[in-house]
């Protein structure tokens, strides 16, 4: 058998976060996502020890300005792309509104920093988020395009191939067969045992 799983990530950090916090007796309060103010110093020994902890489920903390301002990109272009209920906004004004600081600066920090355009990134994480819908299969392409604020489903399909190599119909195919082949391999293990 089974099961298929979404990830909230940012809630699923938060809350390893505020543990880990608790579990070190620090005094805290969780500002933004991926931002925590300490009421007492704490000590190298202390920030050692949170970190090491912190690394065991993958989560690093950023010693350096530059890098910590890529993270608030990136995690503001997630929280753009995956919400729930998105607002038809550019993508440039969300994060320059949301980190107050000018796009162009942005931009240019992010390429230094990530290697990578914020434009390259945010396409990534649409297709990353296409594929979770095509998935679940409870909304059609030009649903999907539409939530995505992709101008027509030839946008997202181009894009879609370009980053995955295949299109998005062939993605849904080839997890559909997957899915049923694995079916069929657990029935038939049942029948045998």
């Amino acid at each position: 058998m089974k099961m298929y799983v979404k990830f909230d990530f940012n809630a699923l950090c938060k809350k390893v976060l505020d543990e880990k916090l608790k579990e070190h007796g620090l005094k805290y309060r969780l500002l933004n996502f991926g931002e925590v103010e300490f009421y007492e110093p704490i000590t190298q020994e202390q920030h050692n020890l949170f970190k090491k902890n912190l690394k065991d489920y993958g989560i690093e903390i950023i010693e350096s300005q530059k890098t910590a301002l890529v993270q608030k990109i990136k995690d503001a272009i997630v929280e753009l792309v995956f919400s729930e209920n998105a607002v038809p906004v550019k993508a440039s004004i969300y994060i320059a509104e949301k980190l107050n600081h000018s796009y162009g600066y942005l931009s240019n920090l992010f390429s230094e920093v990530a290697f990578t355009s914020i434009e390259n990134f945010i396409i990534l994480q649409k297709i990353e988020y296409a594929k979770e819908l095509i998935l679940n299969n409870k909304e059609s392409l030009t649903e999907i395009a539409h939530k995505l604020n992709y101008s027509s489903v030839a946008h997202l399909s181009t894009q879609f191939k370009n980053t995955t190599g295949i299109t998005p119909s062939q993605f849904h195919k080839t997890i559909t067969k997957r899915r049923k082949n694995q079916s069929i391999s657990i029935n038939s293990k049942m029948l045998y045992e």
